[in-house]
């Protein structure tokens, strides 16, 4: 079984991520709709979320890097699995609204 800490900070990795993958999504929809300031207000939201998905995982790294033992479990590899994809869902939208805002001039 795994301690309370540890869960609440693999959550904490997953809801970060999770809402600045949301972000990102909605940022897309809102370019092709024509809606830049809003597309990047909800970018730049997005990385707020995953600055502090990022921040919470590099306490576990730091952690594990003076010498201290970290859990490991499922829901740890979740939680990576979710920052990694939420990366993509990162990237392909930024590109994609350059491309939807050169079209809309």
């Amino acid at each position: 079984m795994i301690s309370e800490d540890f869960a609440i900070t693999c959550v904490q990795m997953i809801s970060n991520s999770g809402s600045a993958k949301s972000c990102y999504i909605e940022a897309l929809q809102k370019a092709k709709a024509g809606e830049k300031e809003e597309a990047k207000r909800l970018m730049q939201e997005g990385d707020d979320f995953y600055s502090q998905a990022h921040e919470v995982h590099g306490s576990l790294l730091q952690k594990e890097a003076s010498g201290e033992p970290v859990e490991f479990a499922l829901i740890l590899m979740h939680a990576e699995d979710q920052m990694a994809s939420t990366e993509m869902a990162k990237v392909l939208p930024r590109e994609l609204i350059e491309v939807y805002q050169g079209r809309q001039g």
